[in-house]
């Protein structure tokens, strides 16, 4: 069973830096995890996403040089490293995985999120 949770969002100024976890079981080596965020009243959109097994990674153009995603060695939990924050990436953002191929497909497992918020 799948199970995700996401903790370390929070209030920061801009060009502050914030680090989320996300708390995993239940993966495989098999599996990409990643993070997706959504802005009030916008679509949820990718960020970044990983390879379980390698660690191959890959980014959304807005957060590729202030962005980064990792896994523990244990593999148990995933980090997303963000620094120069901007208001605009104020959104929540949610801790996903699934077997899918493609590191932007879509998501079956999602967790609860943890909110972002960045002050001007």
């Amino acid at each position: 069973q799948v199970q995700l949770v996401e903790s370390g969002g929070g209030l920061v100024q801009t060009g502050a830096s914030l680090r989320l976890s996300c708390a995993a079981s239940g993966i495989f080596d098999g599996y990409n995890m990643g993070w997706f965020r959504q802005a009030p009243g916008k679509e949820r959109e990718f960020v970044a996403a990983i390879s379980w097994a390698v660690g191959v990674t890959a980014y959304s153009d807005v957060v590729k040089d202030r962005f980064t995603i990792a896994r523990n060695n244990a593999k148990t939990t995933l980090y997303l490293h963000m620094n120069s924050l901007k208001p605009e990436d104020t959104a929540v953002y949610y801790c996903v995985t699934d077997s899918a191929s493609g590191f932007r497909d879509p998501y079956r497992y999602w967790g609860q999120g943890t909110q972002v918020t960045v002050a001007s």
